[in-house]
């Protein structure tokens, strides 16, 4: 069997997760790694692949995996889809992914390639998860409640400020669906809390939650990239009332999202050209192997 060519466009976190967690499907290889030093400075661990600055560098990509900011990944995912290579990325912005969608669709079926988007564990798995909650109580009200835990999409946001250096966003949950954000900042030299502290609390990251913005001296003191869920729902199913569903999980943020991303990127192999979420994909085709021997095993 071909194996899958794909490319991880990014070198952070969740980049190096992606590479490890390639490595360790047997249905893929690694067509190379895009990142902006290129082969500069090359990590020990990337040796053995073809590191560039620009993904045309590279040949016989399938797939590109996108681990770059979210709000980088429309730029990159409606360039890479029309130089025929599918992309797959963990967009989190939950109120933008309607209209990335529509957007990235129309640009897929013009080159006749697919995108994943938002296909993280949230957006991404916990929505599959939400999904099948409200199709067994269609009735009810869902919760998501996240952490304790450390979010790679509010830490690179506030990285982003003026006058951070680097940054740590926790997500405690407070119960019903209602987080607070603990937010501890590495300042750059003669940089203002306070100033720093009124950028965080503007953006659409950030304003909708209660947020505490700290100035710390080093974030890696303070940085630990474990995570987690809870979601619950409880609801009506048919007629019948006081339906409970709950779901937990406790993870490693960028390991988790690798592998989603890379689940993604196998089934994206398998769809009709155009723009999906995780909802509208067979959880099946993000599996290894062939369907009716996983039927066979799992149902």
């Amino acid at each position: 069997m071909k194996k899958i060519r794909a490319a991880v466009v990014g070198y952070g976190n969740i980049g190096k997760s992606t590479v490890e967690a390639l490595e360790a499907s047997a249905d893929f290889e690694i067509a190379g790694i895009v990142r902006r030093k290129g082969a500069e400075d090359k990590p020990q661990e990337l040796q053995a692949y073809n590191v560039v600055k620009d993904i045309r560098e590279l040949s016989d990509v399938d797939v590109a995996i996108l681990a770059t900011p979210t709000r980088s990944c429309p730029d990159y995912a409606k360039d890479i889809v029309s130089l025929g290579i599918n992309t797959v990325d963990s967009y989190d912005i939950h109120t933008g992914i309607v209209d990335y969608r529509r957007k990235q669709d129309a640009i897929c079926k013009e080159n006749g390639k697919v995108s994943v988007i938002s296909a993280g564990w949230d957006p991404g798995s916990d929505s599959i998860v939400r999904t099948l909650m409200q199709s067994l109580a269609p009735k009810g009200l869902s919760y998501t409640n996240f952490g304790p835990g450390m979010s790679m999409g509010h830490s690179v946001c506030v990285k982003s400020k003026d006058g951070v250096k680097d940054a740590l966003s926790m997500t405690i949950p407070v119960g019903e669906g209602i987080h607070r954000r603990m937010v501890y900042v590495e300042l750059e030299e003669g940089a203002s809390l306070d100033e720093v502290t009124k950028a965080i609390k503007a953006d659409p990251y950030f304003a909708s939650d209660e947020t505490h913005v700290f100035a710390v001296a080093s974030v890696d003191d303070v940085k630990d990239m474990g995570h987690g869920v809870h979601l619950v729902r409880k609801g009506v199913s048919g007629k019948t009332q006081n339906q409970r569903f709950e779901f937990n999980m406790s993870i490693n943020n960028p390991a988790l999202t690798a592998q989603v991303l890379v689940n993604v990127a196998r089934a994206s192999m398998r769809l009709q050209p155009g723009c999906y979420t995780m909802v509208e994909i067979p959880v099946i085709d993000m599996l290894p192997g062939e369907r009716e021997d996983l039927i066979a095993h799992l149902v």
